[in-house]
């Protein structure tokens, strides 16, 4: 079995994994367009009013990412806040097969049509990534970054 080859879980943040989440880095020259992990962790437990589906990204045993959906069923909204993949890990379809389970949790959640995110107008922004996942943009702006909308 090739590295290629593992299967791309989701799976809940622990103590016993939450030490090997915090060390997932991104490079350098995206360190911009997305918040440390400690402070995406952070931010949800500190917003206890926002329901967050917190998740790490897995191959095989081996946590390659980390992904924050706020989950308001109240409003039937569901917005990918934060989504990485560690720069060791880039490039081998890990992202992507992450995402595709993110679009089956949020099919299942009340009144799920779309998933949003966004992201900043830059070079070297996710955002060719995200269209290539279906995204779209909607025209809209939030704090400066682009929202994206990716029906379901």
């Amino acid at each position: 079995m090739s590295e290629f080859d593992f299967e791309v879980t989701l799976r809940e943040i622990t103590k016993e994994n939450l030490s090997e989440i915090l060390r997932l880095k991104v490079a350098p020259h995206q360190e911009q367009f997305v918040a440390s992990n400690a402070a995406s962790i952070a931010e949800a437990h500190f917003e206890p009013e926002v329901a967050w589906f917190l998740r790490a990204v897995y191959a095989g045993d081996m946590p390659v990412g980390f992904l924050m959906l706020e989950d308001d069923v109240a409003q039937e909204e569901y917005f990918l806040w934060r989504f990485m993949i560690d720069k060791q890990y880039q490039g081998r379809g890990y992202g992507q097969r992450a995402l595709e389970l993110l679009f089956v949790h949020v099919k299942t959640r009340p009144g799920a049509d779309a998933v949003y995110t966004s992201c900043v107008p830059a070079e070297g922004s996710p955002g060719s990534f995200y269209e290539k996942m279906g995204f779209v943009y909607t025209g809209k702006e939030e704090d400066g970054d682009l929202v994206m909308r990716r029906e379901l």
